[in-house]
């Protein structure tokens, strides 16, 4: 199963909406396809201009490493050379920070990332996991 539009845009709006029912400050979130391409990407009233950027380089990180960006905040700290390796490699798009996901299908399979900016980093990656949720989809 791929990831399609309508399920990014799924994703997306309901993100943003626990985002506000939770009283965040305004966000951005970016839903990328398996291969790190943008899916679909909204940014709230309010909300920087980094945002947008941010949200889809956590999302990208987690793409290319297979993992919640969470897990790469802490390998991060633990080895700083390599992760600045992997961002100058990226070049920008590489962004170790809590506030990404992956989305699986049904069988667990990954077909794309959600990524957020504008709150901590908790803040960001609760409302992606509850945007996946909504979709019907599995976050991880």
């Amino acid at each position: 199963m791929d990831l399609t539009l309508a399920q990014a845009n799924q994703i997306i709006a309901a993100a943003l909406q626990r985002s506000t029912d939770s009283g965040y400050q305004p966000m951005a979130v970016v839903v990328l396809d398996a291969a790190g391409h943008t899916k679909s990407a909204q940014r709230q009233d309010g909300a920087s201009m980094f945002r947008i950027d941010i949200a889809s380089g956590k999302a990208w990180a987690s793409i290319a490493m297979g993992t919640a960006s969470r897990v790469l905040t802490q390998r991060a700290k633990d080895l700083p050379a390599f992760f600045g390796a992997l961002a100058s490699t990226g070049h920008g798009k590489f962004i170790p920070q809590t506030g990404a996901v992956l989305i699986k299908d049904a069988a667990g399979k990954v077909i794309g990332a959600a990524g957020a900016s504008g709150g901590s980093g908790d803040e960001d990656e609760a409302i992606c996991i509850a945007g996946i949720q909504a979709a019907g989809l599995q976050p991880g």
